[in-house]
């Protein structure tokens, strides 16, 4: 029985694109907790040793490698910052956050090139603006996203990824240029529709038609190096994300699991890139969000 419990795991790992997504978005739910696995590992590992089962611990084999295959690779450590790279920030900081300007010094606090947010909401977008001036004096904001940088910004637009299905106003989406000292970068900052948990599985279709839409811009950008931040609501694991992580490079090293901020079990926050390489994401301390932020490391090509 061990043993093949060891093997529908190792299964899982490694051929999780098999499990269907036609109901309840069984595939999405597996691959949003994917990297968990390891600690149905770690309970067979226990309970092959209690029983003394040779076979159960040869048959562990296959998880553990599987596992190590698919997210060994983030363990790694961190290479040294080279003379191109670019530091981010991204967050949702919550329209419920009642420390916005305690939010906004922790965030500098990292010393970032760049800070994407997220459900900026009227009372308190005066406070980000004031808090951040002094070592950001470029930003721009539309709908409840923004971007804060040390770089001029230029060519900004509205971004249009509402769903259909979606009748109230609705702004979630920008995309601007950052004139970097090593060249122009076409920057998207989002904020795609949450996901629900439910009886009926995982609801996630607006998600994915978001990201759909996110993609098709991104395919369409002119500008070679592109750099996406946002609260996606999705890990990069997530099929429901293709759209994305097929068109951009994810993090080489670190997990940095977001959400939720009291016990972090996924990251749903990410920076991603095209033409350019995300080398390490990293959590920062808590905020008055119920997200963690997280800080990323990018070179630039």
């Amino acid at each position: 029985m061990l043993a093949a419990f060891a093997v529908l795991t190792a299964g899982l790992l490694a051929f999780h694109r098999a499990v269907p997504n036609a109901v309840g978005h069984l595939g999405s739910f597996l691959e949003t907790f994917l990297p968990w696995l390891g600690i149905v590992v770690v309970v067979l590992l226990v309970l092959a040793l209690l029983r003394r089962s040779a076979t159960a611990l040869v048959a562990l084999l296959l998880p553990v490698t599987a596992w190590t295959y698919v997210f060994g690779g983030l363990l790694l450590p961190v290479v040294e910052p080279g003379a191109h790279d670019l530091v981010v920030v991204q967050h949702n900081v919550s329209d419920e956050n009642t420390d916005p300007a305690g939010t906004a010094r922790a965030l500098v606090s990292a010393e970032p090139d760049l800070i994407a947010l997220q459900e900026l909401v009227s009372p308190a977008l005066p406070v980000y603006e004031r808090t951040l001036a002094a070592d950001y004096p470029y930003h721009v904001v539309r709908g409840t996203v923004g971007l804060w940088s040390k770089h001029p910004l230029t060519d900004t637009r509205l971004l249009d990824i509402k769903p259909r299905g979606i009748a109230e106003p609705w702004s979630r989406g920008l995309r601007t240029v950052v004139n970097a000292p090593d060249g122009d970068i076409a920057t998207y900052v989002t904020h795609l529709p949450s996901v629900r948990v439910r009886a009926s599985g995982l609801a996630s279709s607006w998600r994915d038609e978001s990201a759909g839409l996110l993609g098709k811009a991104i395919a369409a950008e002119p500008l070679k190096t592109v750099i996406l931040l946002g609260d996606l609501n999705g890990t990069v694991d997530d099929r429901g994300l293709a759209p994305l992580t097929s068109r951009l490079n994810v993090a080489e090293r670190g997990f940095a699991l977001s959400f939720p901020a009291a016990f972090p079990l996924a990251r749903i926050d990410q920076v991603m890139a095209r033409s350019a390489t995300v080398v390490h994401i990293r959590t920062l301390p808590a905020t008055g969000s119920d997200h963690l932020p997280v800080a990323a490391r990018i070179t630039l090509r």
